[in-house]
């Protein structure tokens, strides 16, 4: 644990402006109260959420209803007690970078301003510290950090390892993650919806046929299929077992008229007997080889 905290608080300061650097004052219009300074060199303010936009680097795309019912009643007995984090934007306006739960409680609490400290990032800045407060939280589905890291290998050209480095995962892991992308939107859907685990979906990626997948995917959720016995029902569509071939019994009488009858004819003949019933095949490969059997009928009549 010790570790990976040390991992996340550099990269923490790869994305944060350095404390002794000058910055632009806060408009005062938007501070009501100053509080204490929360570390050397930065100060917690009371920001009015009227100027406080949402966050367009946002990754999280559901809300627990019941969890934000808690931490309602929380800021309303006690107030919010760890600040977000916001940027400065346009006209005296605020960009939300981290706590987007605390506004959204502090709204629902009645409450007119959040503890707020207010940095100064660019874009790729914002994006990296929006997904590393969402990955301390620990509750941001598959598909949205695969989303999140699709998004910072698109627009700002991150590679993996630099990912990595920046968000305190494994390199194997945000590759697992960004696999889930291939996946068919419905299944991409079930998976978010909790219908089906990452370990079904990591399962399924082992299939090339979208229509497999889905197939699948769906009798996963519909049977309750666990991730080991989708694993086994993915083994079987990729490397199906081969078909063994009974050991044809024939009576050797029977087997010794086939016999003559190939070399009278020169071809394959199998005699396929059921206690006196049956029928006698005769293949060929060619018209001359027909031709050649309706011979030796025809001769058989004459």
């Amino acid at each position: 644990m010790t570790e990976k905290r040390k991992v996340l608080g550099r990269g923490l300061e790869t994305l944060l402006p350095s404390r002794s650097a000058t910055q632009p004052p806060v408009p005062h219009s938007a501070v009501v109260a100053a509080a204490p300074a929360h570390t050397p060199g930065e100060t917690v303010r009371q920001i009015s959420l009227d100027l406080i936009d949402g966050n367009p680097y946002q990754t999280r795309l559901h809300v627990d209803e019941n969890a934000m019912a808690e931490l309602t009643a929380s800021v309303q007995a006690a107030g919010v007690l760890q600040p977000v984090t916001l940027r400065p934007a346009a006209d005296g306006r605020f960009q939300l970078i981290a706590g987007a739960r605390r506004c959204l409680a502090s709204r629902r609490a009645g409450k007119s301003t959040v503890p707020a400290i207010v940095r100064y990032l660019s874009n790729e800045q914002a994006m990296e510290l929006t997904i590393i407060e969402n990955l301390q939280r620990e509750d941001l589905g598959p598909i949205e950090q695969a989303r999140a890291f699709e998004r910072l290998g698109r627009e700002f050209g991150l590679t993996q390892e630099q990912m990595a480095q920046r968000t305190g995962k494994d390199r194997s892991s945000i590759a697992n993650y960004l696999r889930l992308l291939k996946l068919p939107q419905d299944v991409q859907e079930m998976l978010e919806r909790g219908e089906i685990t990452f370990g079904h979906a990591r399962a399924l990626l082992a299939l090339d046929s979208t229509a497999a997948i889905q197939m699948l995917a769906v009798r996963a959720a519909k049977l309750g299929l666990s991730v080991r016995q989708m694993e086994k029902e993915v083994t079987l569509l990729t490397h199906p077992p081969e078909k063994v071939e009974k050991e044809r019994v024939v009576d050797p009488n029977v087997r010794e008229t086939e016999r003559h009858i190939r070399a009278a004819l020169g071809l394959k003949v199998t005699i396929n007997d059921r206690n006196g019933k049956g029928n006698v095949v005769i293949e060929y490969n060619s018209i001359d080889e027909f031709d050649q059997i309706m011979d030796v009928f025809g001769s058989a009549k004459t």
